[in-house]
């Protein structure tokens, strides 16, 4: 699955809830087993602090909330709760305050260990939640956004670095560069580059 497993014990979906709380290291439930989650890198972080910053500007007085990584999803009837990066509800939630059950959007940042997991078997798993609209998959050591809408049969959409991406579960439209501002990768570090060099020569003209 591409996560730290630890040893092999089977837990109810109430223990893991109620051990869930007293854990310094968050862990994903899947079908009985528990996972740790793996540190994650700056550029990751800065990704989602910035789309936790523009969604929740644009959901302000409505009543749509967006959280971030410390927040779960309960999917597959309770056998399966993940942590993404960013999620948003639209729906009033259960009375349990530690697990979203109704995501309307869920965004993941990609990284080498989750990659496969995220991409496939979360996906598809994500898909059978009946609030569930849009999933977005963002590339943190390039600049790429894959975005699969159950309006359009899930088929994947993809945006790079002169695009504008529309999260239509949401009706927020962001060019892609402004989701990468603080980002420090390779591709995001040459179009910096360029753009310091278009701007010295136009300003050698003047």
């Amino acid at each position: 699955m591409g996560l730290p497993k630890l040893k092999q014990h089977y837990i109810t979906e109430q223990e893991y809830l109620d051990d869930e709380k007293r854990r310094d290291i968050k862990h994903e439930y899947f079908d009985g087993e528990i996972f740790a989650m793996a540190g994650a890198s700056s550029n990751h972080q800065r990704l989602i602090s910035r789309l936790v910053q523009k969604i929740s500007n644009h959901l302000e007085d409505t009543p749509c909330e967006v959280f971030s990584s410390d927040m779960k999803v309960r999917a597959d009837e309770g056998n399966k709760y993940f942590y993404p990066d960013v999620v948003v509800a639209c729906e009033k939630q259960n009375d349990e305050p530690y697990f979203i059950n109704s995501p309307r959007i869920i965004i993941e940042v990609l990284s080498n260990s989750t990659r496969k997991f995220d991409k496939d078997l979360k996906r598809k798993i994500y898909q059978t939640i009946p609030t569930f609209e849009e999933y977005v998959l963002i590339e943190q050591d390039h600049v790429e956004i894959e975005v699969c809408r159950k309006s359009e049969n899930w088929q994947s959409n993809y945006y790079f670095i002169d695009d504008e991406v529309t999260f239509a579960s949401i009706d927020l439209t962001l060019p892609v560069l402004d989701i990468y501002k603080r980002v420090d990768n390779e591709e995001m570090r040459e179009f910096l580059h360029a753009e310091t060099q278009k701007t010295s020569g136009d300003e050698s003209f003047d």
